[in-house]
């Protein structure tokens, strides 16, 4: 005997979704939380196209969820500009990575500090730091490989940097890119295979 129509969808529907539970996937674009939508959270980047993006977008691709920063990537920024808010993300890095996150102006790095090519640099230069300007605690960064979670807070010139659930960087910075009220948020790229996750935002009064 066939399935009735009914039947048949339910189990459609069903395999494909105990197919994705099983394998760990999540559809593109469903990284925020239920709490993160309540405390007003929007997201930045919807899984599967550079809407809403401008700068270097042949450097970009956006895979299955992830936007990667490809070896071509240069500068990707938002069309939006902003002014205090609350950034979360996540990133991966291979050998050698090397990124940063453009906060209307200035940069906060990341990077992969255990690389030889970066053994001489500034402490201002390496992960979590805004660039030469204000150093991070370093020790905090996952693996090459693995998934890092990072939150970047911006309100008036009060900077809080926070990796995997450690602060890096607080600081009252002078840094001349908060002398403006608003601007463009995005990464600096330096043709670097980086990518990115899970990109969302809470703007702030």
């Amino acid at each position: 005997m066939r399935p009735t129509t009914t039947a048949a969808l339910l189990s459609l529907v069903c395999g494909v979704f105990c197919a994705a539970a099983a394998s760990g996937a999540e559809p593109a674009g469903a990284e925020l939380s239920e709490q993160e939508v309540k405390d007003g959270f929007v997201s930045l980047f919807d899984g599967h196209s550079l809407e809403g993006w401008q700068g270097d977008t042949a450097g970009y691709e956006a895979r299955d969820g992830v936007l990667v920063c490809t070896e071509r990537g240069g500068g990707l920024r938002t069309e939006k500009q902003y002014g205090n808010f609350i950034l979360r993300f996540e990133y991966k890095l291979q050998p050698g990575g090397n990124n940063g996150i453009d906060v209307r102006g200035m940069e906060i790095q990341i990077l992969d500090d255990e690389a030889p090519k970066h053994a001489h640099l500034k402490p201002c230069q390496y992960n979590g730091s805004v660039y030469c300007h204000v150093p991070a605690e370093r020790g905090h960064q996952k693996p090459l490989g693995e998934w890092n979670q990072e939150e970047i807070l911006v309100d008036g010139k009060h900077l809080k940097v926070t990796l995997n659930g450690v602060v890096i960087v607080e600081a009252d910075t002078d840094h001349p890119a908060l002398s403006q009220p608003k601007g463009l948020i995005g990464f600096k790229g330096h043709h670097e295979h980086v990518e990115f996750r899970n990109l969302r935002i809470k703007e702030l009064p």
